[in-house]
């Protein structure tokens, strides 16, 4: 009897703790005592690590706790949880949180990356996703309706033959995207309602644009990938958090930005012009409005090399290796003249923009010489001298520190008419000749030959000295991708 009533305490004094974890609105309120049980009594769940003052993490809260609702709504196992890392660090610490917020998906209690978006739909997809098939069976009418009316985005596929190699593919495709829910269905009177009945289909429904989008592609997984993914956001795609991943981390590599002030006049004739060329471009550009005014876009701007008194204006951008930038001829903004900018410029007729910066009149009065984009080329191919030029950028940490080291070296050599010790701010100075990915980059250009050899060493007096005196032989590097620490330039923007 003794034994049992000791078992019943500790099961009902679990049970008790279970039910006794704080929540608010709808989302568990975790820390050190109740992380374990949360994360090991649910099968599922996604715990956000925030700081109070973070603001990207008070712009999500609303999101996350209607996501928690939702989840409650559709009678879902899945649980919610966040965790103030700056009052639980053990915790914080133990799953390597870094930044704010981080999301992490415990399934039994083994965590996972989360990898979705910050709203409330993208969020409660995603889980779903993650804990279900890779494609929800619909078996009626009123199934499919209601599948399509829960989300800003469904793909729904109606198969007669769901062994077909476009069904194959299809599934496969689902199972990989985790921001969008899809649906599949082989019922007679889903087919016949939804006019598939006599072959495949794969049908997108969203609640903007043109309301749904019929697959008219190959059975190939890359096409229905980029099907999706063109026909999932809008014709114009506003930049902000919530879409930055999807703009930035989609298929579509080529971006017309429009940099706008949203208060201005201007606004709704510039976006409505976009909006009515962007269709037939959808699956090569992505039509995409920044708002300059905003702070936290700022970085975008001197990306570019814009100031805000040159908004409203448009760049096109191609997302690949060498981040080649497009500059209309002129500031008109029309339908016409995008549609002609965007043309050119998938017709390859468009001259890629380089930024560059005025010459400084005292560029060469400190030991360290100041570089521009025009100045550049007669100093580093002088054929008597030795030029290692630092390619930085204002913003970058390890530039900062480097500074000091880099204007001990030039004082070091300043007296040698044979050596130049220069720099250039990659950030506003670009070169058609050479490409930087990653801050800083230190080069020695040498003397005689122009061959360039890139340094790969310690970034200390005694090493970059070593490297100049040696004609590039010590600390040489002949292929170099980013040094250990490296700040990459993609990544910052």
């Amino acid at each position: 009897m003794r034994i049992l009533q000791v078992f019943l305490f500790f099961v009902l004094g679990a049970l008790s703790s279970a039910a006794d974890i704080k929540t608010e609105e709808g989302v568990l309120v975790l820390n050190k005592e109740n992380f374990q049980q949360a994360t090991t009594e649910n099968e599922f769940i996604l715990v956000e690590f925030y700081a109070p003052w973070c603001g990207h993490c008070k712009a999500l809260a609303p999101e996350y706790e209607k996501a928690a609702q939702t989840l409650t709504e559709k009678e879902s196992s899945i649980k919610l949880g966040k965790v103030d890392a700056t009052e639980e660090q053990e915790l914080a610490e133990q799953f390597g949180v870094r930044g704010y917020p981080t999301l992490k998906f415990f399934k039994n209690g083994s965590p996972v990356e989360y990898s979705g978006g910050r709203q409330a739909d993208d969020i409660v997809n995603w889980l779903l996703k993650k804990t279900g098939p890779a494609a929800t069976d619909l078996a009626s009418v009123e199934a499919v309706k209601a599948f399509i009316e829960a989300a800003n985005v469904a793909i729904v596929g109606f198969f007669k033959d769901q062994s077909s190699d476009l069904a194959k593919s299809y599934l496969s495709v689902a199972s990989g995207i985790d921001d969008i829910p899809f649906g599949i269905s082989a019922n007679d009177e889903v087919l016949s309602n939804y006019e598939a009945k006599e072959s495949d289909s794969i049908v997108l429904f969203k609640k903007f644009d043109e309301g749904q989008v019929l697959y008219e592609g190959d059975s190939s997984e890359a096409s229905l990938k980029k099907f999706i993914q063109s026909n999932s956001l809008p014709l114009l795609v506003e930049f902000n958090h919530e879409t930055a991943q999807k703009i930035f981390g989609g298929e579509i590599k080529s971006h017309l930005l429009l940099f706008l002030n949203k208060g201005d006049d201007s606004f709704e004739k510039v976006t409505e012009a976009a909006r009515s060329v962007a269709k037939p471009f959808k699956e090569q550009v992505l039509f995409v409005t920044i708002d300059a005014t905003e702070e936290d876009h700022q970085r975008i701007l001197e990306f570019f090399g814009m100031k805000k008194e040159e908004v409203p204006a448009a760049r096109l951008i191609k997302l690949e290796e060498d981040m080649a930038k497009y500059k209309p001829e002129t500031d008109d903004l029309s339908a016409e003249a995008l549609q002609k900018f965007v043309q050119d410029f998938l017709d390859g007729k468009l001259k890629q923009h380089l930024l560059t910066e005025e010459l400084p009149e005292d560029w060469d009065k400190e030991p360290v010489k100041v570089l521009v984009a025009t100045n550049f080329e007669s100093v580093v191919q002088d054929p008597a001298k030795n030029v290692l030029v630092e390619f930085y950028a204002p913003w970058c940490g390890h530039c900062k520190q480097l500074a000091p080291i880099y204007e001990k070296v030039a004082e070091h050599f300043k007296d040698n008419e044979d050596i130049v010790v220069a720099k250039i701010d990659s950030t506003a100075n670009e070169l058609e000749s050479i490409k930087i990915t990653s801050f800083p980059t230190i080069k020695l250009f040498k003397k005689d030959n122009n061959q360039v050899v890139d340094y790969n060493g310690p970034r200390t007096f005694e090493g970059l000295t070593q490297f100049i005196e040696s004609g590039g032989k010590d600390g040489a590097s002949v292929d170099v991708e980013e040094d250990e620490g490296a700040e990459n330039a993609k990544d910052e923007l």
